[in-house]
Formats: structure tokens, sequence, C-alpha cells
């Protein structure tokens, strides 16, 4: 395509060529022709007049679409169902009585729509699992990294560097069994007419509800479905189309929160994206080390987000049996709402695969704050050491406003050992104190709750989806 047309990011910058294929044309259009062909071998299975050698011609030419018939024939009828069904025809000249025989638009459009996205969902889920494997890895390899813990970005209690990596493992973990859920109910539309009915089957089988009843069991069977939505109008309930991207939300608001972290980690300097050899940071600022993927995701994934309210507003605006209100908007919601979230969880491959701790600054922050927190623990010994806890309580209390202030206001490293040390009530020395400077007396059971958490839940999944993994994501830009 030339440079004087619009071409959307998520194709030509984000999305993969995989998830692409599954939304292009040529999917779309091949899927049309095997759900003829799985319509024609039902009805000539339940006894319609339809030969071994129509169904045939129909296979000989599922995959030589003949694109340039079909866009001509679009031009005259202004109906794309029709113009493929001529298109097939003058391919099959033998089978072109029997093409579509029974069947509204939304038999090839719906059950397409849900075959894609199941499709789509099928790659989204490998790419999840891979980012959990990476955040295994991560969170294993950095459980015992004591770090400051920051509630509402002010310090807190210890964690260490894998423990907090363990929830936003969970999150996707979550999203993971979301996904499953969702995709494990996904049935087709099958064959139903014009209003869900099947009013035009009753003609074709006279009347025999029998042979009726088996069409859609035998069409979910042949494309691989287990099931047929039991009842629908002339399209099945725009709802599902919301669940899913619902599912695809709450990976992109999982992405967002992981993101978020990372650049504020990143501003601290004691984490950091990957930085490849001759990336630029800043136009302006040579030294300057953006967290731009970080960034991507976070940008990515609002939109995502919000992407997740079109279909739920569709939904809710489907008038009885069939509105078209729905089409162009499921055209654009759902095949981008899939390539942005392709796009989400390549970022996050590469993101988790590559970042970089830096030890010695984290240390050195949780060294700047740790005094603060220790306060309990010097409080206890000096209370075996002889003191009054009630008296010790309130100096302690002066002294950490005083080495607050030393820092906030002075610009001073804090000096709360030092001033405790030189106060005789606590009878404590300067190397005694320091001996409860230990960060890892710090942080509770952060490192059997990352170990307990990643070999409970997230090793059972990579184990049993073990053929998913090792996969790596190429970054365009």
């Amino acid at each position: 395509m030339g440079t004087d047309v619009y071409t959307s990011p998520l194709s030509e910058r984000y999305a993969s060529k995989e998830m692409q294929y599954v939304f292009s044309p040529d999917m779309k259009f091949r899927t049309w022709r095997r759900l003829w062909i799985a319509l024609a071998e039902t009805e000539k299975e339940l006894g319609l007049n339809i030969t071994d050698e129509q169904i045939e011609e129909l296979k000989a030419h599922k995959d030589d679409i003949n694109y340039d018939v079909a866009k001509e024939r679009e031009k005259e009828v202004r109906h794309d169902v029709m113009s493929h069904v001529y298109a097939y025809g003058v391919q099959c000249p033998k089978a072109k009585g029997i093409i579509h025989l029974g069947a509204t638009s939304c038999y090839v459009g719906d059950n397409t729509d849900i075959i894609v996205m199941n499709e789509a969902l099928k790659i989204v889920r490998a790419k999840l699992i891979n980012v959990l494997d990476k955040l295994c890895s991560f969170a294993d390899a950095n459980k015992a990294v004591p770090t400051l813990a920051f509630t509402h970005f002010q310090p807190a209690q210890p964690t260490t560097v894998g423990k907090r990596a363990t929830l936003w493992t969970q999150d996707f973990l979550s999203d993971l069994e979301d996904l499953e859920y969702v995709q494990s109910t996904l049935k087709l539309l099958g064959s139903k007419g014009t209003t869900g009915t099947q009013a035009s089957f009753l003609e074709l089988f006279e009347g025999d509800n029998d042979k009726i009843d088996k069409i859609d069991p035998m069409i979910a069977e042949k494309m691989g479905f287990k099931a047929c939505y039991p009842v629908s109008g002339q399209t099945y309930s725009r709802k599902v189309d919301t669940r899913v991207l619902n599912v695809l939300a709450g990976i992109a608001a999982s992405a967002h929160k992981m993101s978020n972290d990372i650049r504020l980690l990143q501003h601290l300097k004691e984490v950091e994206e990957p930085f490849e050899k001759s990336q630029i940071g800043s136009s302006a600022m040579a030294y300057k080390r953006n967290p731009m993927r970080s960034e991507r995701i976070a940008s990515l994934a609002r939109y995502v987000m919000i992407d997740a309210l079109n279909p739920a507003i569709t939904s809710a605006t489907q008038w009885f049996e069939r509105t078209l209100d729905d089409s162009a908007n499921k055209r654009i919601a759902i095949p981008e709402g899939f390539l942005a979230i392709d796009g989400i969880l390549d970022l996050c491959l590469n993101v988790v695969d590559g970042l970089v701790v830096y030890p010695k600054v984290i240390n050195k922050r949780l060294m700047s704050e740790l005094p603060f927190m220790a306060t309990e623990n010097i409080m206890m010994d000096a209370v075996k050491a002889g003191g009054d806890r009630q008296e010790l309580h309130e100096k302690i209390r002066t002294l950490s406003m005083e080495a607050g202030k030393n820092v906030k206001v002075e610009g001073k490293d804090n000096n709360l050992l030092e001033l405790i040390a030189n106060d005789e009530a606590f009878n404590l020395s300067y190397e005694e104190l320091e001996k409860a400077m230990d960060p890892s007396k710090y942080v509770g059971r952060s490192v059997l709750q990352t170990e307990r958490f990643l070999n409970d839940f997230v090793k059972p999944v990579l184990e049993k989806n073990k053929d998913l993994l090792g996969k790596t994501a190429e970054i365009n830009v």
C-alpha cells in the first residue's frame, strides 16, 4: 500500500503477522467456503438431493478464491455474501445451485466471526502463558532480593523484588482463567435462518424435525466446535462479543498496571526495561533512557479497555431479532481489540524477558528508609536491655520526627540510628543497632509466599502448557 493512504498503526507497527492473518480477508473468505461445504455435506447426509460430485467440486475450490469476480459482482449487487456465493458458483458450476442452500448471510458471517475470535483467542492464550513463564522466572530469580515496598507511593514495609512480580503474575493468571472460561463457552450460530426459526429448513426437509435437530450439531462438529447456541435471532447474541472483549480488556488492565510499576521503578533507577545499544532515548537529551515500551503498553492498553465498550453498547442496542447497526462497529472493534492486545502481549514478553534489576540502587534506597521501619524491633531490643516501653515509644517517635526533618528539610542522610545510640534510655550501641539493619529480617514471608505461589499456582499451568512455551517477541519499533 502506498504512502498516500491511511494504514492502521496496529498492523503497521504493533500486531504480529500471525494475528493479522486471523483477521485477514483470506481467512474470512476461506472460512466462508468451509462453512458452505459443511452445510452442503450436512444437508446431503440428512437426505437432500446433493451429490458427492457437487461436494468434491466445492472442496476443489475452497482455497483458490476468485476475488476479482466477487469484487465485480459486489459493485453490482451491493451484497458481500451473495457476491461470494456467485463467485464460488462460477468456479463450481455443478454445485452452483446448492451453495448456501436454506441459509441466510449470517450463516457464514456470524459463524466465521466466532471461528475467527476463537483462533485469535488461541494466539492470545499462548502469548499470555509465555508472559506468565517469563514473569515466573523473573520472580523466582529475585524472590530474596529485599526492596522498599510502597503504599500510596510512600515508603512502607519492605518486600522483595520477586514478591512484587508475583502481584503482576497473579493478575495475568486471573486473565488466563477468564480467557479459558469464555473460550470454553464459545459456540457457533449454526444455521437458523432469517429470524432464527429455521423456517427454511422446515420447507427443505418437509417438516422433519428430527433431521432439522441434527443440522446444527453436525455443522458444529465439522467446524471443530462442541455445539451451537440453542436459540438465536438472525445473529448470535452480540453479548458474546462483549464477553470476549472484556477478557481482552482484563489483560490490558493487568499489562497497564505492570507497565506503570516498571515505569515508576525505572524512574527510581531500580529496575529497567531492555534498552538496545543503538536505541535513542531522547532527541534532545542523549543520556535519557525512557521506558518507551512500557509506555507503549500503557498507551495500547487504554485503547483496549475503552474498546470493550463498543460491543457492550452494540449488544445493548440491538433491536429484536436483528439490526445492522452492529456491522460497521463490529468490523472495527473486534479485530482492532485483538490486534492491540497482541501488540501489548508481545511488548510484555519483550520487556519482562529483558528486565534489568539494580540491586545496589535498590539496597541504597531501602537502607535509607529502613531505620524508620526497624523502630519496633529496636524498641523491643531496648526493652530487653532494661528500658521502659512507654517511655521508649515516645522517645523513638520524637527521634524519628527529628531524623525525618534532617532528611526532608536539611537534605541530610537518615541519622536515626545515631540519634538512638546517643540516647542513654535505649542502652544500645551504634554497632548493636546496625545489626538490626538486615533487610531480610523485615520482608516477612515474601520469599516463602513467592515460592509457594510459583510452585502451587504458576508452574502447574506452565507444565500443562509446556508445548506452547518458548515464544519470543519481535518488536518492530
